[in-house]
């Protein structure tokens, strides 16, 4: 098959987010506000599209600068040695995304469930299509291994990580 449509991320109406447990009893949301994605399709067929997107750890937001400044640093994402994240796909049926996360210097298969909303021309005559995907992935597999115990003996940060990705792409003349 050849893929022959090249799609680009809308960023103005696309999130990637991540949610964690913390202290095991609340959610932290953050999201990355610097990233790129592109999409090769076979017409406006997703099936076994090949995805590929990066982001700037240093554009991590959580809406706490001190959170976001450690999470930059050694203990998580170490952004001034490894400043992007980077995702390929392997495969896609529409309902599954597989392909290689690398975050710092690890790369990792990883398995998304995705939903395409569908596909719609907007009222400029671009054709849009949206997505929503989730997964999960454990940090420490990424080396982002920092880890605290309250004195009540909580856990302070998960090791589980929610992926929430919300994306739109615009297909490229």
């Amino acid at each position: 098959m050849k893929n022959n449509t090249n799609w680009s991320i809308d960023t103005a109406h696309s999130e990637i987010a991540f949610k964690v447990k913390h202290m095991m009893i609340s959610t932290v949301t953050g999201h990355f506000e610097d990233f790129q994605a592109t999409a090769k399709t076979n017409g406006d067929d997703f099936n076994n599209a090949i995805l590929e997107f990066s982001a700037k750890t240093a554009s991590i937001n959580t809406k706490n600068k001190d959170r976001d400044t450690h999470l930059k640093s050694d203990d998580f994402f170490n952004s001034e040695k490894f400043p992007e994240m980077t995702f390929v796909s392997k495969s896609f049926n529409g309902d599954t995304l597989v392909g290689d996360l690398t975050i710092r210097d690890v790369t990792k298969e990883i398995t998304l469930d995705a939903e395409l909303n569908g596909i719609a021309v907007d009222p400029y005559g671009q054709t849009k299509a949206g997505f929503d995907m989730t997964g999960n992935i454990n940090r420490k597999d990424f080396n982002l291994t920092w880890s605290a115990v309250t004195e009540a003996g909580s856990i302070v940060v998960s090791d589980k990580v929610k992926l929430v990705l919300d994306v739109q792409f615009i297909k490229q003349s």
